[in-house]
């Protein structure tokens, strides 16, 4: 049977990609005014102060909640399920378990990581912005072998591993095979780290992990030399990543990211068994109602909501 999917995202999707195309091409030729090698070098860009980073007056994409979306290789299943703001100098990314438990409305009960089969981006906003109780306005969606490709542009990303990590995904073609310790994560090292879950923490243990590569890549990509080649990292992830803001809006949100300090964390809970399967009941954020909109009339009787 075949899995029912929203005809509106996968069109936006395609859109949006052919948009973020445009955009790295556009800024790439930007960038490209200046000696190449420069631009490729790790540390050309931050001597050459000829180059800027074009995106840095589209930086308006701010005080807005944005869904994050990490997609398998395969692209079906979102191991990454978050929300992301820029307010007020922070960065704010709330992780979301991939095993909340969630009834949709129109689709019934399922694990929150199977609404983007059922039906999308759209289906995902839709029940993320009624669990949080805010509107979520835009989305990205990356699949891991962006990730990858990206870090890989980036010369890889700085990590602490926790614990030794081994395990082989043979449906996946996968083997994690790492160390503990401070190390620079790359290609598929880096996709291991960010997928295991074959210890006693399962997927909070993930989530965590996630957080660690989040600060580390959020770290080093706003640096400013790295920041003046987002064409090129945009580029690298191609058609992996989807999204229905434009590419000057992207490239915004990123440059307006590198200004603010980054906070990370996930929604608190537990785990729970329903008809001998596991979920995992997540502690939504209470609303708590404004004072500003004491006097309850229509829309101005608006709620805030704490974390």
């Amino acid at each position: 049977m075949r899995t029912p999917q929203a005809k509106g995202p996968r069109k936006r999707s395609r859109r949006g990609s052919v948009l973020v195309a445009i955009g790295v091409g556009l800024g790439g030729g930007l960038l490209l005014a200046g000696p190449l090698w420069e631009l490729l070098s790790e540390n050309g860009a931050a001597t050459n102060n000829a180059i800027t980073n074009p995106f840095a007056a589209w930086s308006g994409i701010t005080n807005q909640d944005i869904l994050l979306l990490g997609t398998d290789v395969g692209g079906g299943n979102t191991d990454v399920i978050a929300s992301l703001r820029v307010d007020g100098g922070i960065t704010r990314i709330t992780q979301v378990p991939r095993d909340t438990y969630i009834e949709a409305e129109g689709y019934g009960p399922h694990k929150i990581n199977a609404l983007y089969s059922l039906g999308g981006t759209d289906l995902v906003k839709r029940e993320l912005a009624r669990k949080l109780g805010r509107p979520i306005t835009h989305h990205v969606v990356v699949n891991l072998a962006a990730i990858r490709r990206m870090a890989d542009a980036l010369g890889g990303i700085e990590v602490d591993v926790p614990k030794r990590m081994a395990y082989t995904d043979h449906s996946q073609g996968l083997t994690i095979d790492l160390q503990p310790g401070l190390q620079t994560l790359k290609g598929r090292d880096l996709e291991g780290f960010l997928r295991f879950r074959h210890d006693a923490m399962g997927d909070i243990g993930r989530l965590e992990r996630q957080q660690l590569a989040l600060q580390a890549l959020f770290r080093k990509l706003t640096r400013p030399e790295h920041l003046v080649r987002l064409p090129v990292l945009l580029a690298a992830a191609g058609k992996d990543l989807k999204t229905d803001l434009g590419p000057m809006e992207l490239g915004g949100l990123i440059t307006a990211m590198s200004t603010t300090q980054l906070e990370t964390k996930r929604l608190g809970g537990r785990p729970f068994y329903r008809n001998d399967i596991s979920y995992w009941d997540a502690e939504w954020p209470q609303p708590v109602l404004d004072s500003s909109a004491s006097d309850g009339s229509g829309e101005d009787g608006r709620y805030r909501f704490l974390f």
